[in-house]
């Protein structure tokens, strides 16, 4: 390994060569200083970049002048790549988070990997920090394509168990100091804390194992589960946050009927919303780090015990289809990343609940609950997953209805306006089976209405 005082030392026109592919870790592993370098050096051209939600102070690398010398390929979009991949600057690979490092090995077989990482420890091990992800296929694929492992060590990147690389597979270590990107929690309002509520109550038992991840549902989650008392939770998640922490400080999650009986949490990304945050994670048993094809790996999910998967979605129709990565057909707002694994394996789990949690409503008061998904949208869940959906007017149970049975339901869970617009668009239309009879005592059959919580 060799040590290097500027990024320019590594990264210049000479190590970096026209055809080189370039894999990135993300989140709040993202290492800016390289890729900050990246788009500033214009001698750099022709390249391929990859990665997964880059996130931080690298703004001109997605830039028009970056996108003509640099081929992104986006696997899931953030605030900084966003508007290049709507405009035509960048690519989206659309990938579900557990085939990632498959899709690193096979096909997109990088020659370079820029990464961020933290340590050693006593066996000479460096954490790959908060982002495990795909990170390990890609350093393995660089190496045995005889390409370049470069790393920032980041003063502030905690020791994350698990989610490890020996030193002599680095070949450049950079050492940095600067904050660490952070997700800030909002307190969730009204409608999170009814859906947080609802899920709690019914879906949450004692030994269920947890999946969810970061904002105002995942935050009222928790506040519910712990108002709930439960105990001896599991968490089998994807991204571990704030409320997970919460969870862990607490006492609630032992982890003890985990498939791998473990005493730890384990996840493949870690944010937080403050530095205190990461310092928490540093050496921290109670949790570890793994690769996104174990997180996420439905025959893995399948086996934890009452999987209890949650995840928010852009929208629903009355068919049952989710969408949660596009806007409009070709307008990218994330990237499917894991829902799809989650959801479906939770399907399969002894006792498992697959749930799609949001609010009936966007901020501007537009409905996610339509009549039909926009044309040539990507769906995450199709109408035959048998997926339980949340907002703040009730739950709805779709596993043994039929059609109109759950279109009638689904219907019930927008707002009373649409409601009623949505109900008869259904009772006049002749496709339908008999809708009414989807009704009893004005209840739907499937759905528990939070007024009964």
């Amino acid at each position: 390994m060799k040590r290097v005082r500027n990024p320019e030392e590594v990264i210049n026109s000479k190590l970096i060569e026209p055809g080189s592919r370039i894999y990135a870790a993300g989140n709040a592993a993202t290492p800016q200083h390289l890729l900050s370098q990246l788009a500033t050096d214009e001698s750099i051209h022709q390249i391929e970049l990859i990665g997964v939600m880059l996130l931080g102070d690298i703004k001109d690398l997605f830039s028009e002048d970056s996108c003509r010398r640099i081929t992104h390929r986006v696997i899931f979009n953030g605030p900084a790549s966003r508007d290049a991949t709507n405009q035509g600057r960048a690519k989206y690979q659309l990938l579900h988070l557990s085939d990632i490092p498959r899709q690193v090995r096979y096909h997109l077989k990088p020659n370079i990997a820029m990464i961020t990482v933290s340590g050693p420890d006593n066996g000479g091990n460096y954490s790959l920090g908060t982002t495990a992800e795909a990170v390990p296929a890609a350093v393995e694929t660089v190496k045995q394509k005889g390409g370049v492992v470069i790393a920032e060590r980041n003063n502030r990147m905690p020791f994350v168990l698990g989610g490890t690389i020996p030193g002599d597979m680095i070949d450049y270590m950079l050492d940095t100091d600067y904050p660490l990107p952070v997700s800030p929690v909002k307190p969730p309002d009204e409608a999170a804390k009814r859906i947080g509520r609802l899920i709690a109550r019914h879906f949450v038992c004692d030994g269920a194992t947890l999946q969810y991840g970061i904002g105002q549902v995942p935050e009222a989650v928790t506040d519910a589960i712990l108002a709930k008392e439960v105990k001896d939770l599991g968490i089998h998640t994807e991204l571990f946050a704030d409320g997970m922490q919460r969870l862990v400080e607490v006492g609630v999650v032992s982890n003890r009927h985990t498939f791998t009986q473990a005493n730890f949490a384990m996840s493949s990304i870690f944010l937080a919303s403050n530095q205190e945050g990461y310092d928490w994670l540093d050496y921290n048993s109670s949790v570890q780090s793994r690769p996104c094809d174990y997180t996420n790996n439905v025959l893995n999910i399948a086996r934890e015990p009452c999987m209890v998967a949650i995840n928010g979605a852009i929208g629903v129709d009355l068919h049952g289809n989710i969408w949660a990565d596009s806007l409009q057909a070709r307008k990218i707002y994330s990237g499917v990343g894991g829902q799809s694994d989650f959801l479906r394996g939770a399907a399969l789990s002894n006792g498992g609940v697959p749930i799609i949690a949001l609010k009936s409503t966007t901020a501007n008061g537009t409905s996610k609950i339509v009549d039909k998904c926009p044309a040539g949208i990507t769906t995450t869940a199709i109408a035959a997953d048998q997926v339980v959906i949340v907002t703040e007017h009730g739950a709805f149970d779709p596993r043994g209805l039929a059609f109109s049975e759950r279109a009638v339901a689904i219907a019930h869970l927008a707002e009373p306006q649409v409601r009623q617009q949505l109900l008869k668009t259904i009772y006049d239309s002749p496709v339908w089976h008999h809708p009414n009879e989807a009704l009893k005592d004005g209840v739907p059959r499937g759905v528990i209405p939070y007024e009964k919580l």
